[in-house]
């Protein structure tokens, strides 16, 4: 293999790790903590839970060093910025399903409600 090839599909592979990856992760993350607020019934402010009650409470400086990145606290804070996530005042958590149809997402996720399907 030629010099400029291998250089060019390094370079590409590079892009693929730097770019493609994360956001693919990002996405599927979006996908799980939406289906961890729907697994429960945190669905309403009604059935607002506090995120340890999620089991979404971030891990610890050791714990994400020995298992790597944890694309769920980003999703949140992403789920969280575009109002699909809602907090109430004393800082529960809970999933607006109107606001998550309303974004699109929802019909991508529909086999995700009440945690069927992956």
């Amino acid at each position: 293999m030629s010099n400029p090839i291998f250089i060019v599909l390094i370079l590409l592979f590079i892009l693929l790790v730097l770019f493609i990856v994360p956001q693919w992760r990002l996405k599927r993350a979006i996908h799980q903590v939406i289906r961890i607020f729907r697994e429960h019934n945190a669905i309403g402010i009604d059935n607002s839970k506090t995120i340890d009650e999620l089991g979404m409470r971030s891990p610890g400086m050791l714990e994400r060093m020995l298992r790597g990145r944890d694309y769920k606290q980003y999703a949140l804070r992403a789920l969280i910025k575009a109002a699909i996530i809602q907090t109430t005042e004393d800082g529960r958590l809970y999933l607006s399903e109107e606001r998550l149809l309303a974004s699109g997402l929802g019909g991508n996720l529909s086999s995700l409600h009440k945690g069927t399907g992956q």
